[in-house]
């Protein structure tokens, strides 16, 4: 392999990473959440469509604006390395 591809599998790889730690935290809430309503429905035979739902988008809500400020950081600094490898590309 040429060192252009290395360059793009890493650019790809830095992706990958930066689209799990920003989507992570916020799908384990909402899984978390809807495991534990789940569970509460089946011990009480409560079987109501939107106690599963509500809880879940208030904690995917939550969790996502508690995490927007370090999540738009790792964004930025993933934009800033591939904005600083423009040249390597003939794009700069």
């Amino acid at each position: 392999m040429t060192d252009l591809d290395l360059q793009i599998t890493d650019i790809a790889r830095e992706l990958l990473m930066t689209t799990l730690l920003v989507a992570a935290p916020i799908l384990v809430a909402g899984l978390v959440v809807g495991l534990s309503v789940s569970l509460f429905q089946a011990l009480t035979s409560v079987q109501e469509q939107s106690m599963s739902q509500i809880p879940k988008m208030f904690a995917v809500m939550g969790v996502a604006v508690l995490l927007l400020a370090p999540c738009l950081q790792l964004v930025r600094d993933y934009t800033e390395r591939i904005f600083s490898q423009l040249n390597t590309f003939g794009l700069g």
